[in-house]
């Protein structure tokens, strides 16, 4: 158990080794929010794969493994890592074979710290945990007759949140579209799930827009997002990362993804991200963020420096001297004045409003 809990290898981040392979107390206003915004769009909903079919612990008698169940769930290939790790928490109650609710409590920090170090440099990750226990633990046993009544309402509460969490992508492409208009042009960096929805969405809607996929080196997201998008007979043009600024005059709109949004307003995200704001804020173009509320975090970044680093490999095609020294880093952090709008399944926020979503989230 304990070594299955760690990346295989810590110095390259987890996500990047198994990318082949996959890819807080919440208020009732988010809950009621959450499902009239589902409810507008109610032909895209469709059934949750795998929801019905994934049970916790093992037919062959085998101990339940909150990792196992957690690989399980990522096997999805829509299914965001934090939502898997919110399904694996979800599998530990129903499974739990705990008497009170202290022992059900410790079971389940166990359960939240080993899946925050299956990859340590994961914020989406880490903050999905820390935002279900926060959400599922908050419920005390007092208010209950007996241990079995407070353990059937944490159930509860944790499909709810897992719930919640899995529609937030489709939520999001439901508050974004009244911002993507006929005839426009977006630029798009690396490959963001929450974005495809958004396009998708979009597309769907018979909107007629175009989009620049930048290539997304090293591991070419953007020519995967660009496939896809094709697929969609949506207008893509495939761009070299450095030439985003040379076509920045063409564009309307950046829309980009996050792996975490902070307590600042800004977000972390593939590393490019930052120049590309850059860029957009210097030429008066509007950047958008798609992110999900379990991706907001407890962090403060100062600096680009000042955040754990997750490295990535990267292959030049040609041999690297040893002498030279390769910058791994997988992603960057752009500060919040050079973003304009997140939309969320929380609602379409201002980047100082972020702190004050962390605040109800976390409080």
């Amino acid at each position: 158990m304990a070594d299955a809990s760690q990346s295989p290898n810590p110095k390259i981040s987890a996500y990047y080794q198994t990318r082949a392979a996959h890819h807080g107390i919440v208020t009732s206003d988010w809950l009621a929010q959450a499902q009239a915004a589902v409810g507008q769009n109610p032909d895209e909903q469709g059934p949750i794969v795998g929801e019905v079919e994934a049970k916790p612990g093992s037919a062959s008698g085998k101990p339940f493994s909150v990792i196992e169940e957690f690989n399980n769930w990522r096997k999805q290939p829509d299914l965001a890592e934090a939502v898997a790790a919110i399904r694996a928490l979800a599998s530990v109650i129903r499974s739990s074979e705990a008497t009170t609710m202290m022992e059900l409590e410790i079971e389940l920090k166990k359960a939240s710290d080993s899946l925050k170090s299956w990859d340590t440099t994961s914020i989406s990750l880490t903050a999905g945990c820390d935002l279900f226990m926060r959400y599922v633990t908050r419920t005390s046993a007092l208010e209950y007759e007996d241990f079995n009544s407070a353990k059937s309402r944490l159930i509860e509460r944790a499909e709810k949140f897992g719930e919640i969490s899995t529609k937030a992508r489709r939520i999001i492409a439901v508050l974004s579209q009244d911002f993507i208009f006929d005839g426009c042009t977006i630029l798009v960096h690396g490959f963001s799930r929450v974005v495809l929805e958004v396009l998708k969405s979009a597309a769907k809607s018979n909107k007629l827009f175009r989009v620049f996929c930048t290539e997304g080196r090293p591991d070419r997201t953007g020519l995967l997002l660009s496939n896809e998008l094709a697929k969609l007979d949506v207008p893509v043009k495939l761009l070299i990362d450095s030439a985003v600024a040379y076509t920045m005059d063409e564009v309307d709109m950046v829309f980009v993804g996050a792996d975490g949004v902070v307590e600042s307003g800004g977000i972390i995200n593939m590393m490019g991200t930052f120049q590309i704001a850059l860029v957009a804020h210097s030429m008066n173009k509007p950047v958008y963020v798609a992110a999900e509320s379990y991706k907001f975090a407890r962090l403060y970044p100062l600096d680009q420096k000042d955040m754990a680093p997750a490295l990535r490999p990267i292959d030049f095609g040609v041999p690297i001297p040893s002498k030279v020294e390769v910058e791994r880093s997988a992603r960057d952090y752009t500060p919040p004045q050079y973003l304009t709008l997140l939309f969320t399944d929380l609602g379409v926020l201002t980047p100082s409003v972020v702190s004050d979503e962390l605040i109800q989230l976390y409080l």
